[in-house]
């Protein structure tokens, strides 16, 4: 008898594993898992970027995060014997609208974990050892066929995401091309190990003619270092502890420097690929089985989160009765976002060839702030604004109070996963409570900006933080997203703007 389920996640890597907390939260029945014996044991990607610790935020995972990470420590670049100190990128200014602000230094393994765990308390655990062998569709599910520790299944899913990576079983199996390039001759060799000799106050980078280059980025709260060595045109890769060793001493040209304690080490080929769909019927694809990039600017595996957060919220308020078209919307927002992410990380990796300050250099585009979803489906470009905001735009932080004038944070309003309602203006606070919203599937929240409105929260905007970072002019309601983006700014005809919205995204109602 096959198992009756809404979602099956393959691949338990930051985006299928995001997904998963997503889906779980909202009671949506979800298995995922991985073919892997055992969590992913190295620090691969290693930088989280600001959106999303506003995501791990919102998934009660960021103090984990924080507490397994640190701030990036300053570039050391080794020409000689002059080590230049340097840093990435300028220390951003602090606003309301951003509470974090920089990249976050922590290792893959740790991070995988530290989502995983926000699973047990939904009886959710991702299956390693378990792989997939296909699937096969029709209209009103997937059949999937897997192999774990107790032998062949078959299951029956409404939905299933192909999490799985660059070589994705999943993507090949609904014949979703892989468009793009991987150079072969293009090798490095990335490891975790301690260094002897070795300085932990830099992320240290030896460059070298040709794009050439090792680096050494200490990794938090411990001894062990990243090591990246780029290898030549048809150099073997030889992965013995003693040729690492020779390599790192002649790309360093250090005597000095000593490999030890190799945790773990893999060759990484640059992959320039993005899927020429993310959706075959009721299959999807998230994270580098839809992209991959190369590793400059720590791109790909925040990307690969923010699929799984944009998809999360879609998939549950379908299955909850919401129309099916809601999920065209999935590729439409992210399928660019990732095409412009393919072209500035590749744009980096070619600078680093050149020996250009460029490839090193970080800014807001790798910080991910800016992404706007503004003229796609949900959002036309037609959509009102305010004098900073456009439907489509990051929803910002920013500084309210309570009713007992307790410093409180917009995102504390915003925070699981539903759909918050703001209105400021007395003629919009009257409006809340009209505002028609169905019971199931994401609820509504309702929030009156320094006012009361029946049941809503009421909260207060003292320092007039959200009105400026909101360009508040007149009476005005504001839905946020589940994801934390705008769904809708509405000036004039409130009520039928939000109630248009909600028919868009909401489970009808009979």
């Amino acid at each position: 008898m096959l198992e009756d389920l809404d979602v099956l996640i393959v691949g338990a890597g930051p985006a299928g594993s995001t997904l998963a907390v997503d889906l779980a939260r909202r009671g949506v029945s979800t298995r995922i898992i991985d073919k892997s014996p055992h969590g992913f044991p190295g620090s691969r990607a290693k930088g989280i970027q600001p959106r999303s610790l506003e995501v791990f935020e919102d998934l009660g995972a960021l103090d984990d995060i924080l507490a397994a990470g640190s701030p990036y420590p300053p570039l050391g670049i080794h020409l000689g014997p002059v080590r230049i100190p340097k840093r990435m990128s300028k220390p951003a200014p602090e606003s309301d609208a951003t509470p974090y602000r920089d990249t976050w230094l922590i290792p893959q393994f740790s991070t995988d974990s530290i989502i995983q765990k926000q699973l047990a308390p939904f009886g959710v655990q991702v299956e390693y050892g378990t792989e997939l062998l296909g699937v096969e569709q029709d209209d009103s599910g997937v059949t999937a066929r897997i192999a774990g520790p107790s032998g062949p299944e078959e299951l029956r899913a409404r939905y299933v995401v192909g999490a799985d990576g660059g070589a994705s079983l999943v993507r090949k199996s609904v014949g979703i091309a892989f468009e793009g390039q991987t150079n072969e001759a293009d090798r490095m060799i990335i490891l975790d190990c301690r260094i002897e000799g070795l300085g932990r106050n830099h992320w240290h980078v030896w460059p070298g003619l040709g794009g050439r280059f090792a680096g050494a980025c200490p990794l938090p709260h411990g001894d062990l270092f990243q090591v990246m060595i780029r290898l030549q045109p048809g150099e073997a890769p030889d992965l013995s502890d003693a040729a690492l060793n020779e390599r790192f001493r002649k790309q360093t040209h250090s005597g000095k420097l000593r490999l030890s304690d190799i945790q773990w080490k893999t060759v990484f080929r640059p992959n320039i690929r993005l899927a020429a769909r993310y959706r075959e019927g009721r299959v999807f694809l998230a994270g580098d089985a839809a992209h991959v990039h190369t590793p400059m600017g720590a791109q790909g595996l925040n990307t690969g989160i923010q699929d799984a957060y944009n998809l999360g919220w879609k998939l549950g308020q379908v299955l909850a009765g919401a129309p099916e078209t809601l999920l065209e919307s999935y590729e439409a927002e992210r399928q660019p976002i990732a095409a412009r992410v393919l072209g500035l990380s590749t744009a980096k990796y070619e600078a680093l060839n050149r020996l250009d300050p460029a490839s090193i250099k970080r800014g807001a585009d790798e910080k991910q702030l800016g992404i706007t979803y503004k003229g796609g489906p949900l959002a036309s470009s037609e959509a009102e604004a305010t004098t900073t905001l456009q439907s489509g735009d990051r929803a910002p932080d920013a500084k309210l109070a309570d009713q007992d004038r307790t410093p409180l944070r917009l995102f504390d309003a915003t925070r699981g996963p539903a759909f918050t309602l703001f209105a400021i203006g007395q003629e919009a606070r009257a409006e809340l409570a009209a505002v028609t919203w169905p019971e199931n599937g994401a609820g509504l929240t309702r929030v009156a900006i320094d006012g009361t409105a029946g049941e809503a929260l009421s909260l207060s905007d003292p320092q007039g933080s959200f009105r400026s970072i909101y360009g508040i002019a007149a009476d005005t309601l504001i839905l946020i997203r589940p994801d934390g983006y705008i769904g809708e700014i509405a000036t004039h005809d409130r009520i039928a703007a939000i109630n248009n919205f909600a028919s868009l995204v909401a489970p009808i109602t009979a």
